[in-house]
């Protein structure tokens, strides 16, 4: 943890960039001078960056079969890259699917009990987020005290069954490529999609009782890929205040109407559309139909997204830098980081001013990233 005055620097506040004085004491932004001044002329000081939602941890944690064996060498792989890429809290999206593979129950366990055990000892506020299918009906008396196990407080419902394919008793595209990766043979895992699909029935109910269980202790509740007007107000009802990624503008004014927060994803926000041909990020943006943004799948693509909606006139900087700072804070109910005011957490990203990479990243007073060229500005 350092103690230092920032200065020469352009520093972002609620009004935009000034080139004043940071100060950083114990952890915390200060009002007070620190004592030991740094000048970083030619950079820019924002809020660290909060990642409501990644999946990129994949790519450390589960690369080709055989290559991890020490998932805590994964996850420590995974906060460099949150690091580099300006990320000061990272939430890690993990599914419990029916897919299998690393969205299997076996998985999940793995990388669940490792951010559990070894996040604490990193310098990234690294936390995880339980990605539940709803048609795993087996696990759901289970789920609350996994997630307690688990340390997870934070819970988002996805639907990855194909069911116009299901309904009309058709193989879905990719689903052999699926099975290999799940270790099943293609069959089997047809067949486990049906037995899933014919028990959709019993799915709202179920969902209903265990929201009902997870709400007293805590746990925030979310829905992913929202589509209509309807679904939104079943998951409003239900608790989830959270809505991840949805696909229509409907969906969306639902959310906001209801009160609730909408996240989308940062890649489809750089793209200038979905990959999977749903809503724009940047038409939602532009009606204010969002909250946070997230990595989802792409660490660099927060900052790239921020950057660009600023850069195209769609947003002022700070209104676009709060969608991956103290927006999606709010999303996780964190109060003490998000901004740069007196009293917040010292979570920084320094960006140099011309080609606006990361030159350093501080959580809490303590440096995750650090370039060579910024390292030498420290270090006088």
């Amino acid at each position: 943890m350092v103690n230092l005055d920032i200065v020469g620097a352009e520093v972002l506040h609620p009004d935009g960039m000034r080139r004043e004085p940071l100060s950083v004491a114990d952890g915390r932004i200060t009002q007070e001078r620190a004592g030991r001044s740094v000048d970083l002329t030619g950079f820019m000081v924002l809020p660290g960056i909060v990642d409501v939602h990644g999946d990129g941890h994949e790519r450390h944690m589960a690369p080709r079969r055989g290559a991890m064996k020490q998932m805590d060498e994964g996850l420590v792989a995974t906060e460099a890259e949150l690091a580099a890429n300006g990320v000061t809290t990272g939430v890690i999206a993990q599914f419990v699917s029916w897919e299998g593979g690393v969205r299997g129950e076996e998985y999940a366990e793995q990388v669940f009990c490792t951010i559990r055990d070894t996040a604490p000892s990193l310098v990234t506020d690294i936390r995880a987020q339980l990605r539940l299918e709803m048609h795993m009906l087996h696990l759901y008396e289970d789920v609350p005290d996994m997630m307690t196990r688990w340390g997870i407080d934070y819970i988002v419902f996805n639907d990855h069954l194909p069911h116009d394919k299901l309904s009309k008793g058709k193989q879905p595209a990719g689903h052999i490529t699926q099975a290999l990766r799940a270790r099943r043979s293609p069959e089997a895992h047809y067949a486990l999609m049906m037995e899933l699909y014919e028990r959709a029935g019993e799915v709202p109910d179920a969902v209903d009782k265990l929201c009902a269980v997870l709400r007293p202790r805590g746990v925030r509740i979310g829905s992913h890929d929202d589509a209509t007007k309807q679904g939104r107000a079943d998951w409003h009802a239900r608790g989830a205040q959270v809505a991840e990624f949805p696909e229509t503008i409907e969906a969306a004014e639902a959310t906001r109407d209801a009160g609730d927060l909408i996240v989308l994803g940062s890649p489809n926000a750089v793209r200038g559309g979905s990959h999977k041909r749903n809503v724009s990020a940047v038409d939602l943006i532009s009606m204010g139909l969002c909250d946070a943004l997230a990595s989802d799948y792409h660490y660099p693509s927060p900052r790239r997204a921020a950057l660009m909606l600023a850069q195209s006139g769609v947003l002022p900087l700070p209104e676009a830098w709060a969608l991956i700072s103290s927006g999606p804070a709010a999303v996780l109910g964190l109060t003490d980081r998000g901004t740069l005011a007196p009293g917040q957490r010292a979570d920084i990203v320094i960006l140099d001013s011309q080609t606006k990479r990361v030159a350093a990243t501080m959580v809490e007073g303590t440096f995750s990233y650090v370039t060579g060229g910024m390292a030498e500005r420290l270090l006088g």
